[in-house]
């Protein structure tokens, strides 16, 4: 690990708490829109039903298939539509509303800011995301992240989202990193951490609720404290 000099970062699930700030994005939501009326029994119903038809269509999302306009609006129409509410207008207002509070919403992984502050003097920090650019500097803003890291390297950037090889080069590019000089550490094995090594870069694989078991990687921590032991 002397050759590392670059640190590459994914920030949802990985940094930012992504599952606990939707939680509570969706109560916000759930109140505002009344959605009781509509027979939507909790935030909490909704924002689960919601998750499904969002991994679906990230997935779509990120090989291609849809575009993010198509995504945005869709996820939510989706949802409404599983509780018997037809009214795209409504989805489009919740959609709305969701982009604009959820990155407001600050919820951090434990220890997050302890270890980039002990990188921060060591390393060069960056992160790569294929989360909307506008929706990802918010976050880094208003959780104070974003005076730690010199490189911020969206999909929507690099015209490619991960796992493409083509937007850990153009990361590599951007931060005048060496693939051998690089970690990446993320929480999503397929697109972070084979997408990483695909590319000759170390991986440390964040899988802090132990959902894969595997050593094809070089590292797997379940706190971001662990991070410490291994730079």
């Amino acid at each position: 690990m002397d050759k590392i000099k670059h640190v590459f970062f994914d920030l949802d699930r990985t940094l930012w708490d992504f599952e606990k700030t939707a939680l509570q994005a969706f109560d916000k939501i759930y109140i505002k829109y009344n959605l009781n009326k509509y027979g939507i029994p909790s935030g909490k119903a909704f924002h689960d039903s919601y998750s499904v038809h969002n991994d679906k269509l990230w997935d779509q999302y990120r090989k291609g298939e849809i575009k993010k306009d198509v995504l945005r609006g869709l996820r939510f129409k989706l949802t409404i539509n599983e509780f018997g509410v037809y009214d795209d207008e409504l989805a489009e207002q919740i959609g709305n509303e969701y982009v604009r509070i959820s990155p407001l919403i600050v919820n951090l992984f434990p220890n997050a800011i302890e270890v980039l502050d002990y990188l921060y003097p060591k390393y060069k920090l960056h992160i790569i995301t294929n989360g909307f650019a506008e929706v990802q500097a918010v976050k880094l803003s208003e959780s104070g992240m974003i005076k730690y890291f010199d490189k911020v390297i969206t999909s929507e950037e690099a015209g490619v989202k991960k796992p493409d090889p083509q937007i850990f080069l153009h990361a590599f590019t951007e931060s005048g990193a060496k693939p051998s000089e690089s970690i990446m550490i993320g929480d999503d094995f397929e697109v972070d951490i084979l997408g990483a090594m695909n590319v000759g870069a170390k991986q440390i694989f964040f899988d802090p609720n132990f959902i894969k078991k595997s050593n094809a990687c070089d590292y797997t921590i379940r706190n971001l404290k662990e991070i410490m032991d291994i730079l």
